[in-house]
């Protein structure tokens, strides 16, 4: 594994206990950066914090990145361990149902949309204006091949992961004369749990997309990810970074 330059910066990593959210933390930790792992799950946060085996660089913080006071309180959590945050990957996220979207409920639709999108504003706006007064800092938004073309069956999730890279575009825009950088990548079928929350026909559909005729791995979407929490990143914000076997025409 090559290892990119993170030392002395701490970064917080939403869903962080399993999936792609631990390979970032993984990742960015063999590149000398500090981790917050947020995540929901109590359980598998014990898990994932002894997995790592890293008390002096490594923390855990059960969040509900849905809910402001909870934002706000491991935001504050986290600023008493490491002092700073230097880099924000916003990760957490569900498929949700398989359903066309007349047959969706409410509730479902609104589930996605709050974990997939509203905790990314929740967070960005937590975060950011610890990162303005240094005008120094990183953020990277986990989106979806399904943002740009939309998959049937998944209305929610592909509405949600659109928001995430229009919000990435937006905020890119906004912070652009400063020297935090935000961007997303779009990853198609990856190799993670996520994927026992879809049908076998959604997957096989999937993967029927992508000309590499393979998912993903979690360490190849890791490794793009900690180069954009990077100072070599440098000259690119409000991006959207393809990684999606071939899939991506745009």
């Amino acid at each position: 594994m090559n290892q990119l330059d993170l030392n002395g910066k701490n970064a917080v990593i939403t869903g962080a206990a399993r999936g792609i959210g631990f390979a970032i933390a993984q990742r960015l930790l063999a590149s000398g950066a500090r981790v917050s792992l947020w995540d929901f799950d109590a359980p598998a946060l014990v898990a994932a914090e002894t997995q790592l085996a890293d008390a002096q660089r490594v923390h855990a913080i059960e969040v509900d990145i849905t809910d402001e006071p909870s934002v706000a309180a491991a935001t504050e959590v986290t600023l008493e361990r490491f002092g700073t945050i230097d880099i924000l990957v916003n990760n957490a996220g569900i498929a949700g149902v398989s359903k066309k979207l007349w047959e969706c409920t409410s509730d479902e639709w609104r589930e996605v949309m709050e974990l997939d999108l509203f905790a990314v504003f929740l967070c960005c706006r937590a975060i950011i204006p610890l990162m303005l007064p240094r005008s120094s800092g990183r953020i990277v938004n986990i989106a979806s091949i399904a943002g740009k073309e939309g998959n049937p069956n998944a209305s929610h999730y592909s509405a949600a992961k659109a928001g995430v890279i229009g919000l990435t575009k937006s905020l890119g825009k906004e912070l652009a004369a400063t020297g935090i950088r935000v961007n997303c990548v779009t990853p198609a079928v990856i190799e993670t749990e996520i994927l026992k929350q879809m049908s076998h026909e959604h997957v096989k559909y999937m993967l029927s997309k992508i000309p590499l005729g393979r998912p993903g791995t979690v360490d190849e979407v890791a490794a793009l990810v900690a180069w954009l929490c990077t100072a070599e990143c440098s000259f690119s914000t409000g991006a959207t970074f393809d990684i999606s076997g071939g899939r991506a025409t745009y």
